[in-house]
């Protein structure tokens, strides 16, 4: 089976079709879904469709594109639910930055400090960190060893290819591979992806973002695992049968999922 690590099912995207977009993903494989805490506004949607659906887990965190919502926003909420699984998406973001260095600076801090918050709560709760990181490889990294991340492992969600983070792979990480994969300007991840340990490899779609050839331009689903997978199998030439295999049972031993 495969196992869908990183998808927005309570994106809005989804409300008319849920049942359809999962069922279809079952039938194609699709065993496991988590939803990634990312805006603090849709968690307890994520939560209602997380116990709604036996197969559906979900994780509580922050995006940095929402970090505004960290302070009033109360973990131990939703961290001893039964179906939470990870602490995130949480990490750095500068894609974005604007304003004057100064104002950049104070963005950057801030995001820090929250994404260091996060990194103590997984501890606390011994939960593992699905990481978000854009533009900003360095610092992530100096703040997962700095802060010793390693205690509880996680995900570089949509790993970007930047070769100066597979040494996490020693740091009990692991690397979520997406639909990326599949684009044509996808190049250095292709070249990277036989560098990461197999035993590190998950797969997830970010749904409903990062939709994979040939159906760029539609929203992703989590049937589009099947998609990933296929390619994976493709660039390190090993069977179908055990890109699914070996990527479902680091899902399953990274979040504890039975």
């Amino acid at each position: 089976m495969i196992v869908d690590t990183h998808i927005h099912l309570d994106d809005n995207r989804y409300d008319e079709d849920l049942d359809e977009v999962l069922n279809k993903a079952r039938e194609g494989g699709v065993k496991r879904f988590i939803i990634p805490g990312a805006d603090p506004r849709t968690l307890d949607k994520a939560v209602l469709i997380a116990q709604k659906y036996a197969d559906v887990f979900f994780a509580v965190g922050v995006h940095p594109y929402d970090m505004d919502g960290f302070a009033g926003l109360d973990f131990e909420k939703y961290v001893f639910h039964e179906k939470c699984v990870a602490i995130g998406e949480c990490g750095l973001d500068y894609f974005r930055l604007e304003g004057t260095d100064e104002e950049k600076a104070d963005e950057k801090r801030r995001q820090k400090e929250i994404f260091i918050a996060q990194i103590e709560l997984a501890k606390k709760y011994k939960k593992p960190l699905i990481v978000h990181i854009r533009d900003a490889s360095r610092d992530s990294k100096e703040l997962l060893l700095k802060h010793d991340a390693s205690q509880i492992g996680g995900v570089l969600h949509c790993f970007n290819a930047d070769e100066e983070l597979l040494s996490l792979a020693n740091e009990n990480f692991y690397f979520g591979i997406g639909g990326v994969l599949t684009f044509k300007n996808a190049k250095k991840l292709v070249n990277v992806l036989s560098n990461i340990p197999r035993e590190k490899l998950l797969i997830e779609t970010d749904g409903p973002y990062l939709t994979p050839t040939p159906h760029r331009g539609k929203r992703n689903e989590p049937l589009y695992t099947t998609l990933v997978a296929d390619k994976i199998s493709q660039i390190l030439e090993i069977s179908l049968k055990e890109v699914k295999s070996t990527t479902t049972e680091n899902a399953l031993k990274l979040f504890y999922i039975s």
